[in-house]
């Protein structure tokens, strides 16, 4: 490790003064040129080509999967009578989950004016977008015939079988359908100076073409600010509610039903806290290689780091009393079913899954109340990859454990999941790691034009992106 990056983590110790946000020996030109030098590099690190061509395999798998799926019929699933629901239902909640943490930086810390947002922000709302796009891919292919998924849509049609908008699954469309579109023009639009700033530098034909195509006749000049920071005010303002709503009207699909373990009022904040705790943890996972592999370090600093592990224990801390609170409010509801479910969930046919939920959920994440531990790459890996795991698991045992355990003994049945199943889970991965890769080699990765609003040199003023 170089001496001024030693020199940052010294003052991170100092318990007088804060670490900066970005290393004090970098300038203007230096956070351009690090940045801009990863789309502009003729070929990326070795570790970019083997995590590319992984991802780009199991890409490969999920979509032939896919299409035998569609060919073979929903059978070839583990979804069952009374679980009809299985893995990708399972899959959806997790992808939408994921995608929280990116609006959450984006839009409610600009808000608030956190300055510490300014080097991760690009990352989250490039996970957000990624992560929506393989949500979308499970209630698709989950009707069965694909072919008919039009009828979900209220245009009109000579059957007239139109939609039942008392269906939660219908809110489900809207509400992801607003939140992909709002997130997707937060994150170009926070790209464009940087785009103009690769637009200038490009040395070939393609990449100025295709740059300046997409940066939008952007100059620089203090008009285009003015209008650009009044607009992406707006943005983050209408993006800003869109993080509690999406994932609230997404544990709708459970809360509104009448089975015991998902009628309870809980779920929409437990829901809500989940997902900003798994879309940290995700952030996190993607930004520890990328910063070693693109050399990063001096712009995402150990300060950043440590300010999402400080969020990840806090919203671990929410949902470990959703937990508790979940099985205070079956007891005190008096209603004989409920109780159950709850005691089946620890200690049924799915304690393993519940038990596994809660160490990676709520016991691992509290290694991150030592300082020392909260700044060691290692464990912040570990810990990180652990609650990616539990979070998966706890929407596997909300929505397998009731269903399988419902209000008649006689229907009760057991969910196993076949190889297609844990084949298209895995390949879900793919996609998104495909897609984020992709993001990696040809855009800019970090907000250079917000870094340098943070640095000292700025005193408040905005350089020109270039």
């Amino acid at each position: 490790m170089t001496n001024e990056l030693s020199r940052v983590d010294f003052l991170a110790d100092d318990p007088t003064q804060r670490a900066p946000l970005v290393s004090p020996d970098l300038e203007f030109k230096d956070v351009t040129q690090t940045v801009c030098e990863v789309a502009e590099k003729p070929k990326p690190p070795k570790a970019w080509y083997v995590a590319f061509g992984i991802s780009l395999a199991l890409t490969g798998m999920l979509f032939s999967m896919i299409a035998y799926l569609i060919i073979a019929g929903v059978g070839v699933w583990g979804n069952n009578s009374p679980a009809f629901w299985g893995f990708p239902i399972v899959n959806f909640v997790f992808w939408v989950g994921i995608g929280h943490a990116g609006t959450l930086i984006s839009a409610i810390l600009f808000l608030f004016r956190q300055k510490w947002r300014t080097s991760i922000n690009r990352f989250a709302e490039a996970m957000t977008i990624f992560a929506v796009v393989c949500a979308g891919l499970f209630p698709g292919i989950h009707v069965g015939r694909v072919w008919f998924a039009y009828w979900l849509f209220p245009i009109p049609n000579q059957m007239e079988m139109w939609p039942n908008f008392r269906s939660p699954l219908l809110w489900d469309v809207f509400a992801v359908g607003t939140y992909a579109t709002v997130s997707l023009l937060f994150w170009y639009f926070g790209m464009i100076p940087d785009l103009a700033s690769l637009r200038d530098r490009a040395k070939g034909k393609i990449g100025k073409l295709l740059y300046g195509i997409f940066s939008l006749g952007w100059s620089g000049s203090a008009r285009h600010w003015h209008r650009y920071e009044r607009a992406y005010l707006i943005l983050a303002a209408l993006a800003t509610p869109l993080v509690l709503s999406v994932h609230s009207v997404v544990s709708f699909d459970f809360a509104v039903a009448q089975l015991p373990g998902w009628h309870a009022t809980i779920l929409p904040p437990y829901f809500v806290a989940g997902a900003i705790f798994s879309g940290f943890a995700m952030v996190v996972t993607l930004m520890l290689p990328a910063r070693l592999f693109f050399g990063l370090q001096k712009i995402v600093t150990m300060r950043h780091i440590e300010n999402m592990n400080k969020v990840i224990l806090a919203t671990g801390m929410m949902v470990g009393y959703s937990y508790a609170m979940e099985f205070f409010i079956s007891w005190y509801s008096g209603a004989p079913a409920e109780r159950f479910v709850f005691i089946n969930r620890a200690f049924g046919n799915y304690a393993w899954a519940y038990w596994i939920m809660v160490s990676c959920n709520v016991l691992i994440p509290q290694l991150f109340w030592f300082k020392k531990l909260r700044r060691n790459p290692w464990v912040i890996m570990f810990v990180v990859l652990f609650v990616n795991v539990g979070m998966w698991f706890e929407r596997f045992v909300i929505a397998v454990t009731s269903l399988t355990r419902d209000f008649t003994p006689a229907s009760w049945g057991y969910f196993s999941p076949t190889w297609i199943d844990i084949g298209m889970l895995v390949g879900s991965f793919g996609l998104f790691f495909t897609l984020f890769l992709l993001f990696l080699r040809f855009l800019p990765i970090v907000a250079i034009s917000e870094v340098k609003g943070v640095m000292p040199q700025a005193h408040g003023h905005h350089e020109e992106g270039h």
